[in-house]
């Protein structure tokens, strides 16, 4: 084994005295990674979730080129710039309801920590103190700044270990029962007094596990949200832009959030932008004549001009082209190719939902040695607990995506 000791960069999720040499990437294009010795991965992952057009999709690359040549950043304070605008703009229309102020942060974390504050803050311009907490569902996963660790899973989550430093939250399993359903509504009678808000990730909880619930459970939270008078957050992070066969996650359960956050696929996984969206009720409870009713958040790279040119040059793709229909296709693609999986030894589910397949083990495997197979297979597959999963850019041609698929079912089924 060698010694890393020695490396400066210091790796994500990452024990450095055990981690095997990183795989040098010197040039993406739609779904592929070219390595510096010249192999080509199939991406099934799309760079966390984030690249659904493609690595490398010319309409991205060129409005970034253009922004580039006239401003690549201008400070947020005090000054607003057009890419900043229109994408504010763009992103009211699309979303439901009277979610229509933007406020742009550079990460997902940090959108979630934003929303958090929001939350926090708009019942103290209310003048209510104590409300203080979130109520949050096990098996959530909401970022890793020290606000949003607070509301993941805290027995099962990544985080678990960091429970004594953490903000105290209340957590639920999701009301996929009617029992389950008056627990939440019981909690939220209990905690009336200190809860500011409820957070969730619609349909999916991605790094909880990939786990699913149908529209039916969202709308449960919603309507209890709203029976004790609290805000919804709704982190569509990892499902906003067609992850989950809609534009937004939301949009299959009927359901208006408070507040929303996106990250990721905002600017086609070509530059750090997020956005923590609030409806005109809560932004009016920040309107005021007092100064110290004001958000007093504002990241050095807000609303940085290339992100913005990036994520509009997006949303115009959506515009444009088919990614719905095919996040449609992947769908079933992936629900016919991993079937045959379900019935190994050793596999507890497979599940699909938009452009996202799961292969589930009944007990996790050597996911150091599942990352080889898959690398040796020339598919770039991160799997982790106890799952494999897939989720490719949109755009992904028949055959990348039947390799994918392929190689999923054949290392999952030695694996299991």
């Amino acid at each position: 084994m060698t010694d890393r000791r020695g490396d400066h960069l210091w790796r994500p999720y990452t024990q450095m005295k055990h981690a095997a040499a990183p795989l040098e990437a010197v040039a993406t294009s739609g779904s592929r990674i070219t390595l510096g010795d010249g192999r080509e991965l199939i991406d099934g992952i799309a760079s966390w979730w984030t690249a659904v057009h493609g690595y490398n999709h010319p309409h991205i690359r060129d409005a970034v080129a253009d922004q580039l040549g006239r401003m690549p950043h201008v400070m947020f304070g005090g000054l607003t710039h057009a890419p900043a605008e229109r994408l504010a703009a763009r992103l009211a229309a699309l979303l439901p309801g009277a979610l229509n102020h933007v406020f742009f942060t550079d990460s997902g974390s940090v959108a979630v920590e934003v929303a958090l504050k929001m939350a926090v803050q708009l019942w103290l311009n209310r003048g209510i103190t104590g409300r203080t907490r979130v109520l949050a569902f096990r098996g959530g996963y909401h970022g890793d700044t020290m606000g949003a660790m607070s509301a993941c899973d805290p027995d099962e989550g990544m985080h678990r270990r960091f429970g004594a430093y953490l903000p105290s939250q209340v957590f639920c399993e999701l009301p996929r029962t009617a029992a389950l359903e008056a627990d939440l509504d019981a909690a939220l009678v209990a905690h009336r007094h200190e809860l500011a808000a409820v957070i969730v990730e619609p349909l999916v909880q991605g790094a909880g596990g990939m786990l699913m619930h149908p529209p039916e459970v969202l709308a449960t939270i919603e309507k209890l949200s709203r029976r004790h008078g609290l805000p919804l957050i709704a982190d569509e992070i990892f499902t906003g832009f067609g992850r989950t066969g809609s534009l937004f996650a939301c949009e299959q359960a009927g359901v208006t959030p408070d507040i929303l956050c996106l990250s990721k696929a905002l600017t086609g996984g070509t530059l750090a932008l997020a956005a923590t969206i609030a409806t005109t009720e809560i932004f009016s409870q920040f309107w005021s004549d007092d100064p110290a009713h004001a958000l007093m958040h504002g990241p050095t790279f807000m609303a940085n001009p290339l992100a913005c040119a990036a994520a509009n040059a997006s949303l115009d793709l959506f515009e444009v082209e088919p990614r719905l229909v095919q996040a449609g296709a992947i769908g079933r693609s992936l629900t016919a190719g991993l079937a045959p999986v379900r019935s190994k030894q050793g596999i507890a589910d497979v599940r699909v939902l938009g452009a996202i397949g799961v292969v589930q083990f009944e007990k996790a495997p050597d996911l150091a040695a599942l990352k080889q197979r898959f690398i040796a297979r020339g598919v770039w597959v991160r799997p982790f607990g106890d799952i494999v999963y897939l989720t490719p850019a949109l755009t992904i041609s028949e055959g990348d995506l039947e390799e994918l698929i392929a190689a999923v079912c054949e290392v999952a089924a030695a694996a299991a």
